[in-house]
Formats: structure tokens, sequence, C-alpha cells
């Protein structure tokens, strides 16, 4: 196989149901990811074994009891595994795609091989360059997050990041562990720290649960999620882990790192209480505000977005075309919504791009129930934004000297002077201004909070245009120059 048919940005599940569907059919696939192994960060495996003997690693196996629906994910790892054998699929894993652009009518991928522990390039290190008629983009997203006091404190993480250490390295981040924030996905966070071995002493629920009586039709419509929801709560009745609804950390409390958590109860309005506070002992805090779209390549492209408050994602129809020819998303870069839903999009996706380059009409019935299953889950993952949506006084979780950007050690304060006396408008003038987002993580970390503080100063959303980024994340010279 010289040049592929499709480049397949992302092996989670949007990208790899794309890669294994579009090879059923006939076309041929370059899949690129930055992870290891294929699944994305829900189906996160660990990293291959370095050393001769590979004493003390963590294998797959002792990480398959966080993992989620593993029956779909072997099977779709088994035919990609076969297509790879037949040469109708190649698969560049441990690739961080950097840029993507127009090449001879059609799109490249150009990535850099990650380091392996010790700063070594696996064998063959250095740049890629892969390219296609057609690009579909399937990165996922990332943790949201928002700053509060404390949240700088060594211990203090995302949820993500804490099950990240989970499925990666078999770790619990500490021995006495709060989960917080909203959204169902605290849930299985908690449920996988507790049976690992660590004490969960409470999940902390911003939102009540009476938020999803005004969905109940989203919710009628996806009745195997109750069961999901039914299996949680009995593993945290049976690990006894409290969940405590209507509740939010405001602060983080520690001299070397977190040590406690003081949790409010909210008000109706979403605002802490100054009545009913606990201080609770931790070494270890995960706070997840669910999902960012990871929309970079996306924009640099070309492709229209949207901002909702879940983030910017790509406008796409519900087949996966972008407004950009030749270039398809799939998953949570069209607007968080699960792993199911991403599957069903990434499968959906596949078609499109053979209809596209092959004019091939694919099974009707088999589209039908793809169109269906998508609507439907969209349906719910709309009632889950606004179920568990921020409330909104979580600025009052945080001081004039709140580092809002820990990259550049920008305080709530000078977010506070750009809006009030040097009349930034958006977000985007408030980083210009005080160079919040312009750090070592790009604003991965710090942005989301960026915009919800500068919208609860203006009064509105914040609107403000995607920022197109020819270097979608930092890359070293002498890596795209192949020099050791």
């Amino acid at each position: 196989m010289t040049g592929a048919d499709v480049v397949v940005v992302g092996a989670g599940p949007a990208g790899l149901a794309c890669a294994v569907t579009a090879v059923r059919h006939g076309l041929t696939v370059d899949l690129v990811d930055a992870g290891w192994a294929v699944g994305g960060q829900y189906w996160r495996h660990p990293a291959p074994v370095e050393g001769a003997d590979g004493a003390g690693a963590v294998t797959a196996g002792e990480v398959a009891h966080l993992h989620h629906d593993l029956p779909t994910y072997r099977a779709l790892c088994s035919r990609l595994e076969e297509a790879v054998a037949a040469g109708r699929a190649r698969t560049f894993l441990g690739h961080e795609v950097w840029t993507v652009g127009r090449r001879d009518g059609g799109w490249e991928v150009a990535a850099t091989q990650r380091r392996a522990a010790g700063g070594r390039h696996a064998p063959g290190g250095g740049e890629l360059r892969v390219a296609a008629p057609a690009l579909v983009v399937a990165t996922g997203a990332y943790d949201t997050s928002l700053p509060f006091r404390g949240w700088d404190l060594p211990g203090v993480m995302t949820a993500g990041g804490l099950q990240a250490l989970l499925k990666g390295h078999a770790v619990a981040a500490g021995r006495r562990v709060a989960v917080a924030g909203s959204g169902p996905f605290l849930l299985p966070v908690a449920v996988g720290l507790a049976e690992s071995g660590a004490e969960v002493v409470g999940v902390y629920e911003a939102n009540p649960p009476t938020r999803w009586g005004r969905h109940l039709p989203a919710v009628a419509r996806n009745v195997a999620k109750l069961a999901e929801g039914a299996e949680y709560a009995a593993a945290l009745a049976r690990h006894r882990i409290p969940l405590r609804t209507g509740r939010m950390v405001v602060e983080a409390l520690g001299t070397d790192r977190v040590e406690a958590v003081t949790v409010a109860r909210l008000d109706a309005t979403g605002r802490p209480r100054p009545d009913g506070r606990t201080t609770v002992a931790v070494d270890a805090v995960g706070v997840g505000w669910g999902f960012t779209p990871v929309v970079d390549l996306a924009v640099t492209a070309g492709c229209a977005t949207t901002r909702t408050d879940d983030g910017r994602h790509v406008v796409a129809e519900t087949e996966g075309r972008t407004s950009v020819e030749g270039v398809y998303t799939a998953g949570e870069t069209t607007g968080v919504g699960g792993a199911a839903l991403a599957l069903a999009e990434g499968e959906r996706t596949a078609y499109s791009v053979l209809a596209d380059r092959t004019g091939h009409d694919p099974d009707a019935a088999r589209l039908r129930h793809l169109d269906r299953r998508i609507a439907a889950l969209r349906s719910f993952a709309a009632a889950m934004a606004q179920a568990h949506a921020v409330p909104a006084g979580w600025v009052d979780a945080t001081a004039a000297e709140t580092l809002v950007c820990r990259c550049e050690e920008v305080p709530r304060a000078a977010v506070d002077h750009a809006l009030r006396d040097r009349e930034a408008r958006d977000a985007r003038q408030v980083k210009q201004l005080t160079r919040a987002g312009m750090g070592w993580c790009q604003g991965r970390v710090c942005e989301a909070g960026c915009r919800a503080l500068v919208a609860d100063r203006i009064g509105r959303p914040d609107r403000s245009a995607a920022t197109e980024r020819l270097v979608a994340m930092p890359v070293r010279m002498r890596d795209l120059l192949g020099t050791p």
C-alpha cells in the first residue's frame, strides 16, 4: 500500500470504528494516534514495556476491570489487525499530529513521534507525513477545568487525570480521594478508584438529580443509559461511596500538596451557600466539569465551527461531512456525547467517505439504523449538557489571587483588570492583554475557565472566534529536522 484512500487522525472509539468500517468496504486507511495503543482515552491502555524483562510493568489485563464494553473494543482491534496483516491499513501509534494541510488535491498529515521513557524515540523515530484524498478528524476531547482556590496544589487533578493514572499505570492518585464537579463521568472514576484500593470520601455532584426531570423524552429514547446508571449506583453502594448532590468543592487546602478540600452546598441559583460548608481530609482530588472538544486540526483545515456551552465544535451533518470538501469528522469533535455516540458517528462517517470516494451506495437499512441511533444519542447528550451544566456561582469559588492561567501565572485579578480598566470585550482580547492561554498547554487547561470568567463579567456568553493554530501542539525543531 503506497498511498491510502483516507487518513484517520485519532484512534479512539470514533476513529477506530471509522477506520475498520472503511477497510471492510474496500478503502485503504492510514490511522494516526498519539497513544501507544488504539482505543483513545476511553479504552486507554498501559504504555509498552521497556527493558529486557519488563519486570513490574502494568499489563492490559490488570486494568481490564476499569474498561466498559471491552468486547466491542476487542472486536474492532481484531478487524484492524486483520486489515493491517492484509496490507489494507497502516497504524502509526505514538505519533502526535501537529498540523494538516492540502497536498496534490488531497490532505497531508504531519506528526512527530512521541518520546518513550528516558527521552528516546522508538525505532524509526522522527517526523511522519502521510497523505490521502480524504481526511477524517476524530481527535476527541479533553477535561474541562475551572479554577478555584488552591487548584494549583499538587494532588489536585481533573477527574480524567485520575482515570488516566488508573488505566494507564494501575495507580490510584491517593489513599483518600474526593471526586467532584458534574456529570456521569464522575461515577466510573469513583468506582475505579475504589476497585483499585483507594478510599473515595465522596462524589460531590454540583447539580441536583431533579434537573433530569426536564429531559424525560431523551431518557426514554435511551433506556440503556438508565441500566448503566443503575449499575454505577449499585457499585457506589457496594463500595460505600457517598454521593452528595448540590455540592461543589470550593477550595483545596494544604502547604506542599493538597491535604483537604472545602465542600459547599449550592443554593437554588447554583451559588455556594455561606452555611453548611464542610472540610474533608484528602490526599488527592479530581474535579471534572465535562469535556472540551479538540478542534485544532479541523480549524487549521478551514472547517466551520460553532461555540456551545461545552466549547467549540465542528459543524458537521449527521453523515460526518464538514464545510470543507474532503474533510470529515466524527465523535466528540462534533459535540461531546460519549463513546456509544462516537462509535455510531465513526461508522456513519466511513460510509460518507466511501460514497464520496467510490460512488458506492452502502446498505440503506444500515444507514437508517445509524441515523436513528445518532439522533437518539445526540438528544441524550443535549439533555446531559443541560442537566449537568456548570453552576452559575462557580466564580464564587475563586479569589482575586486565584491563578486562572497556571502556565503564565495569570491571576483572576489580571483578567478582571483587563475587562474593567483596559476595555477588553472578549476572551481573545483578554488573552492578548494578560497572556492567559499562551503557555505550554496553549489554553487547554485554562481556556474554559477564562471564557467562563469573561462571560460572567460581561453578562453574556463569550463567542469570540476560534484561533487557527498552524502548529497544533508544541513540537521541537530537532524532531522536525530528524536530528538526535
